[in-house]
């Protein structure tokens, strides 16, 4: 299995990425500055997180040119619209000391269940990433949370396809109509939530088969991924977890294995889901 997927267009994307929701303790670039030292090279922020200025003092402290890179930043519900995009792409970059990004992203399809019409908007929003694409602003550009029913009015009227969808994947929350339909448009699969949270870390059935494979749980989860074709992109504050989040080159996942995962009964979930309100779990 390589180490980088190629998305629609020929960009190159490398094959794990680094979450940074929550990674990083206000400015503090610590946590994200330890990640590149373990060899991360692809880094998945937002507006939202409230990440992406801990993020570019990290990427600038290291020393390493920016092309070294893959960066993706999202915009949120509140700047959907094409005005809003634009001056929200603007204001990331500032917040990243970067002139560009690699992949951006709409956050979600609906900026709140109210909204009726919320597929105008979407295209609306939709306008301002083709735009900054096309000015060469941004290498890719595609979508998150997006599922069939979002994706379909998009792709009719979109004059770009987009190149990425992510969404929450792990086992026990494989979201396979999602993947099938992706898989269908040359759209590639990102998995936030790789790990589906402290949740599966004792799950028996990961449990034991991290012990077969000589792994950990994650790793398991991870592979899981790669091997369904997504790229994961999971997040730790600890080195040595880092490290290990990256290799995932070295085994790979038997037939049955990969069955017995895809077969798992709904655990992890996050209880998100675009068109419904957050289940607390």
């Amino acid at each position: 299995m390589n180490d980088t997927f190629c998305l629609s267009n020929g960009q190159k994307i490398p094959a794990v990425g680094f979450g940074t929701y929550k990674a990083a303790d206000g400015d503090d670039a610590a946590v994200l500055r330890a990640a590149v030292d373990c060899g991360y090279r692809h880094f998945d922020t937002a507006s939202f997180y409230g990440t992406e200025r801990a993020l570019g003092r990290a990427l600038a402290e290291c020393g390493l040119p920016r092309g070294e890179f893959f960066l993706t930043s999202k915009v949120w519900k509140t700047e959907m619209g094409y005005d809003n995009a634009l001056r929200a792409f603007d204001a990331s970059l500032a917040r990243l000391g970067t002139d560009y990004l690699d992949l951006y992203l709409i956050h979600w399809p609906r900026p709140d269940l109210e909204r009726s019409d919320w597929a105008a908007l979407d295209l609306d929003t939709w306008r301002a990433l083709e735009d900054l694409y096309e000015a060469g602003r941004v290498k890719a550009i595609g979508v998150s949370n997006f599922l069939p029913s979002h994706l379909e009015p998009l792709l009719a009227s979109a004059s770009v396809a987009p190149m990425v969808d992510q969404i929450e994947f792990h086992p026990g929350y494989t979201q396979q109509e999602t993947l099938d339909y992706c898989a269908a448009h040359n759209i590639q699969v990102e998995a936030w939530s790789p790990i589906g949270r402290a949740r599966l870390l004792s799950n028996p059935l990961l449990t034991e088969m991290a012990g077969r494979y000589g792994v950990s749980v994650a790793q398991i989860c991870l592979r899981f991924a790669l091997q369904n074709g997504v790229l994961p992109l999971p997040k730790s504050a600890n080195p040595n977890r880092m490290a290990q989040n990256l290799d995932l080159f070295s085994f790979s996942l038997a037939e049955e294995d990969m069955a017995a995962l895809d077969a798992m009964p709904r655990a992890g979930w996050s209880g998100e889901h675009p068109d419904r309100e957050r289940v607390r779990l």
